[in-house]
């Protein structure tokens, strides 16, 4: 892995401790995993770290809306949108945001 390689995942753990700080309230875990990290509520995964640090949360036909219209993009075929940075800079709104994305992972593993 070259030094870009290891700027990106240093930037990945480091996005993903701080967003399983933030949400720890509501029981997320966080977990290594393909060179980027899975959160995780109650077992299932509903949220991904990247490499780079970008955050990415589950949806489905319910809520994929609300991603696009505040300009999200998906992760590529997965039913992962990004999360905008006015939405990951209030506490608040990303607590709400990660809450609907494990609300929707339970759903989906039913």
């Amino acid at each position: 892995m070259g030094t870009k390689g290891a700027r990106g995942k240093a930037a990945g753990i480091e996005a993903a401790a701080a967003l399983a700080e933030t949400l720890s309230a509501l029981g997320v875990t966080s977990k290594s995993m393909f060179g980027g990290h899975g959160l995780f509520k109650d077992g299932v995964m509903f949220a991904i770290v990247d490499s780079e640090g970008r955050l990415y949360l589950r949806a489905d036909g319910s809520t994929a809306m609300a991603f696009e219209s505040a300009g999200s993009t998906q992760h590529a075929r997965m039913p992962y949108w990004e999360v905008p940075e006015p939405i990951r800079e209030d506490a608040d709104q990303l607590r709400e945001w990660a809450a609907t994305a494990a609300e929707v992972a339970a759903r989906g593993r039913r």
